[in-house]
Parts: C-alpha cells; structure tokens; sequence
C-alpha cells in the first residue's frame, strides 16, 4: 500500500484548525502530530498554507444508473465527486429500473464497484406495494444506508402516499428513513389554481406551486409518523423557513431520532434567480424566497439543520427547457459543494470548522459510518487538500458532469480542491481524476 505525509498543514478536525503532519498508511491515518518522518514514502506533500479537511460525505446524489445513462453514470458523476472534494456518496432509488428489490440494489452496488472512484451506498427504494421486500432489506442496515420515502411526486411508482404502508415502515423497520417531504395534493391545487389564471407557467411560478405549506406538511405527517413508533428518521432537503419549527437543537446529533438535511443550492439560489437562471434552477423542493434562505442559515449554526448535501440530480440541457411541465426538476451540483461553501467561508458566513462538521463528521454520526468523516488516526484516510487563496471559475471546459452544464458557470469561486484523497489513494490532484483506483461500499454502524 501507498504511503503519504501530508507535512506542516493545517488540519481542520473536530471544531480545531491545528497544523499537523499527518500520516496514511494502508489506506488509513496511520498518525497525526509533529515532526513525523516514515521510510518508503511515496510523496511528502508540504503544507504551504493549505488545508486538510475530512472528505465530504453526500448523502444525497442522483447518479441515474442504471437506465437514466444518458444524463449521468455512476462513473462520470463520482469523477466529478472526487475533483470536488466529496469522497463518499449515497445514491437515490429512483433509477430505471427504480431500486425496490434487493436484487436491483445489489445490481446498483456492482455497478459502483466497478466504476466508482469515490466510496459509496446506496438507498433502498419504497412504494406502496414493496413493503415486505423493505422490511427484508432492514435486516441488512450496517451495508445499506437507508431507505428512501417519496412523499412527493417522484419517478415511476415510488410515490409513498398510502398511510398503511407508511404505517408499517415507520412501526416495523429498524432502519433509518430518509424522507423526500412535499404534500402531492397542495401541490396538484396548486398547479390547478394557477393554471385558471395563465395559460403558459414561467420558471417564477414553480415555489408558488411548490409552496412552503406542501413541504411543511408533509414534514409534519413524516414527523408524526416518526414520534408516534420513535423511528429513526432523516428529512432531507428542507428548504423553508416554516419547517424549521419542526426541528430540534436540544440534544446532541448522535442522540436524536430526527435529524435533517440542507442542501446547498437553497443556502445559495433564491427566487430572483429565476430571472436569470430560468428552468436550470428548478428542483424539488423547490428555491423560494430570500427570508427562507436567511432562516435555513440560522437554522445551520444552530444545529437544527445537522447536515449539508446537495441532492446532485444532473439532466440534459435540452430536458430543463420549458414548457413548465416539461422542464426536468433538479440541477447538478456535487463538484461545487464544498467550493460553495469555502466561498460562503471567505465572505464570512460559515467558519471552516463549521463546513468540516457539517458536510463530513455529522454525516458520519448522523448515519453510523464506520471509521469515516474525521480525521483520526486508524480511520480511512478519506481527505481533502483545499488552498484558500487559488481561484478558479467554473466553466464547460472544467465541468466533468456527463451532462456538461452548470448552474454556477461564470461563478468565480475564491479557492481551489488541490487534491483528493479516498482511502489512502491519491484520486484528484492537479485539476486531473486519477482513474485507477475505486472506492469502497460504506459500512455502519447500527
């Protein structure tokens, strides 16, 4: 195995920034501390300045293989993982074919581990008719990240919206239950109301469609639903200030049995870029208002929103064009997550401490992953070197997105990702995805 010591860096761990060497041996931080010298080393890496953070962990990307290859692969997607930073991936259900058998999830793991440069998982999908299959699927909870609930329209027959079968998921299984939340009825009323009064929809009118009283309760009945059996629940992607209400700062992260997710594009976008972005920024839940964005910001440091994602769900240019309900939903995102937020960082609106915790240890605790999401010794050396003071503009030439756009193109970002490191293997350096290596299945700890 590679040896590499990262020397004289600044390593951002554990609500600290202390200059260290640190060590990785085997895969694995072997040591961290001062003056620490190995024979048989591969590369000594100086410092200079730089930063070593915890390889971001997503707990939400939509990588559409199989069946959706066209927009994106498993492959191409954690390529452009790794150039950002983001080292571990958990990946949605709703592919063709949608993953409601253990038998298409497996296919989903194989797939991975032939292609994937980055470490991943993969959610079990549920529908109102694949209950048993699920709860067969809870058994194996330390080698599957979770499952997955639509409450909310979503592709194929993976809308969640009979009460028996949430009823059963919340009070039988003993997996956590990530939980897309948006109430399918206010959404058609909607649509209906707004419909009477304008013949053609623009880009504008998709947060009054998808309103914050749709997300809020669905977030409530999902809620419910999780208090009444103490489930182990996880909403993902909250997005409006209503919500926030909902949720809790008075336990620690790894006591809670409800924990959410903010994704990056609602703590950046609001509704007056849709003058400018048009269908590119449309996603579901949908960017809202400016005061949602300022709430989700409090509610980050306050710890009622414990982690960051980015529900990365990448389509072709030609599928984002309108009308309305032809324009595809989401936008990619996972190479610029961790860029976003040292942007946020450098502007003075999130400590570096603060991006560590948020994108790397509290997905590691919020989930049980096993020996990753710090940097520790004994740990997998998944990590990151970022260089604060290099900038880089996001353009079509750097994208490595199989669908080849970006919502940020022309956006300046202050900092660069100088190099990328999973499991001990060096694989991003230089602006250049290394492609020999792959990634791991994650294991947890439950």
């Amino acid at each position: 195995m590679q040896k590499y010591l990262f020397k004289n860096i600044r390593v951002v761990n554990e609500g600290k920034i202390t200059e260290a060497d640190v060590l990785v041996k085997d895969g694995k931080i072997a040591r961290i501390g001062s003056n620490i010298s190995d024979a048989g080393l591969i590369k000594e890496i100086k410092g200079d300045g730089r930063y070593l953070f915890p390889g971001v962990i997503d707990d939400q990307v939509h990588f559409r293989e199989p069946g959706l290859t066209h927009k994106a692969t498993i492959a191409s997607e954690s390529r452009a993982a790794v150039s950002g930073g983001t080292t571990s991936f958990m990946e949605m259900p709703n592919t063709i074919p949608n993953a409601l058998t253990l038998e298409i999830l497996e296919e989903k793991y194989a797939i991975a581990a032939r292609g994937s440069v980055a470490n991943y998982s993969f959610y079990m999908g549920v529908s109102n008719t694949n209950v048993d299959e699920v709860l067969r699927a809870s058994q194996m909870r330390a080698s599957i990240c979770g499952l997955k609930i639509f409450m909310g329209s979503s592709t194929g027959d993976m809308l969640v919206d009979n009460h028996n079968t949430l009823n059963r998921i919340f009070s039988e299984s003993e997996m956590l239950i990530a939980t897309h939340c948006e109430d399918e009825r206010i959404i058609r009323r909607n649509y209906e109301n707004l419909k009477g009064k304008k013949t053609n929809l623009e880009p504008s009118d998709h947060p009054i469609i998808r309103d914050a009283e749709a997300c809020f309760e669905s977030s409530l009945v999902a809620i419910q639903f999780a208090k009444k059996y103490n489930s182990r629940l996880h909403i993902l992607h909250i997005s409006t200030e209503k919500e926030l209400q909902l949720f809790s700062n008075m336990l620690p992260l790894k006591q809670k049995r409800i924990t959410s997710e903010v994704c990056v594009h609602h703590l950046h976008f609001t509704a007056e870029d849709y003058d400018n972005l048009g269908y590119k920024i449309k996603c579901n839940p949908a960017i809202k208002s400016a005061n949602n964005k300022v709430a989700l910001w409090k509610a980050l440091h306050d710890d009622r929103l414990d982690v960051i994602a980015t529900d990365h769900a990448p389509h072709l240019l030609s599928e984002k064009d309108g009308p309305y309900e032809h324009a595809h939903a989401g936008l990619p995102l996972v190479q610029h997550s961790l860029l976003l937020m040292l942007h946020y960082h450098l502007a003075g609106a999130i400590t570096l401490e603060k991006i560590a915790e948020k994108m790397s240890h509290a997905v590691a605790d919020c989930f049980g992953i096993e020996d990753r999401g710090y940097i520790r010794e004994g740990y997998q050396a998944d990590l990151v070197m970022v260089d604060l003071k290099a900038a880089n503009q996001v353009s079509r030439q750097n994208l490595l997105y199989k669908c080849g756009w970006s919502p940020l193109e022309g956006f300046n970002f202050p900092a660069s990702i100088d190099a990328t490191m999973v499991n001990g293997n060096i694989v991003y350096e230089k602006g250049k995805v290394i492609d020999s290596y792959r990634g791991e299945r994650l294991k947890f700890n439950r």
